[in-house]
């Protein structure tokens, strides 16, 4: 029996794990007199035993198939940790995220996810927002971080997010873009179109469209009540080759140049 330095953790679903000698174990199954722990690395077949309490190490370790990773553990932690204040508070992602990385060991900064990845297993803890009973967005997704007014249109067959700063910027845009996409759209529309800029040597997200089909009159509803909020003056747009997007493109915009873009028009032939 060895009780060297055993560290008591939880994953990111509350299950036990230990790290021992520098190796992370989960929970495989428990008797009644020994908790029974293998490798967190599925192609790795180490296990070993510990006491039900997890105090001291009953028989092995057996023999793994890779180094020691020690600094994975403040990983786990971090993720359980993050998991668990979005599901408990309404803080912003990059709150939680700043907040427990305070105390985040520099030496195992290494083994960090990427920024980005961390935010969005902060924003899969929160549930799915929803319509109000008047079919309605909530009215804290109308606004942004900022407190900037972010939905320009709402009715049951087109709602546009942006905000006048974002639309100050498309003014001084001389070439826009737009696109269709079918993946990340809720079920009571068929399609988000989105509205970018030339900015800056930059193309940024300006303008974002739920839309309930992909005809003419769809997208003339979109540029329509874009095109009511300023006096818009772009040069070109490119678009996909979607018949029904460049016949409304032509129509509402007959003194610019239309392009098409070269990866959609590989798709088509």
């Amino acid at each position: 029996m060895s009780t060297q330095a055993i560290k008591k953790f939880k994953t990111e679903k509350w299950k036990d794990m230990l790290s021992y000698e520098g190796y992370i174990y989960t929970l495989e199954r428990k008797t009644d007199v020994k908790l029974i722990f293998r490798c967190q690395r599925r192609d790795c077949k180490g296990r070993c035993h510990t006491n039900p309490t997890m105090d001291a190490i009953l028989s092995g370790p057996t023999e793994h198939c890779h180094a020691p990773t020690p600094d994975l553990v403040p990983v786990f932690e971090l993720k359980r940790k993050i998991k668990a204040r979005a599901a408990e508070t309404e803080e912003f992602p990059s709150t939680i995220l700043h907040s427990v990385m305070r105390s985040f060991p520099l030496d195992a900064a290494g083994q960090l996810p990427q920024g980005d990845t961390l935010l969005r297993t902060i924003r899969r803890q929160r549930p799915a927002p929803s319509t109000n009973n008047d079919n309605q967005l909530p009215d804290n997704l109308k606004q942004t971080d900022r407190g900037e007014n972010f939905v320009l249109h709402e009715d049951e067959k087109l709602i546009i997010f942006t905000t006048a700063t974002n639309l100050s910027v498309l003014k001084t845009c001389k070439h826009w873009f737009v696109d269709g996409t079918f993946k990340v759209c809720p079920e009571d529309f068929y399609q988000m179109f989105t509205l970018h800029g030339l900015y800056k040597s930059q193309v940024i997200p300006l303008a974002y469209g739920l839309l309930v089909g992909k005809k003419t009159t769809d997208y003339d509803h979109f540029f329509r009540r874009i095109m009511d909020e300023d006096d818009f003056d772009p040069e070109t747009i490119l678009s996909d080759f979607e018949a029904a997007t460049i016949k409304s493109i032509n129509s509402l915009f007959p003194n610019i140049v239309h392009k098409g873009c070269l990866f959609h028009f590989g798709q088509c032939i």
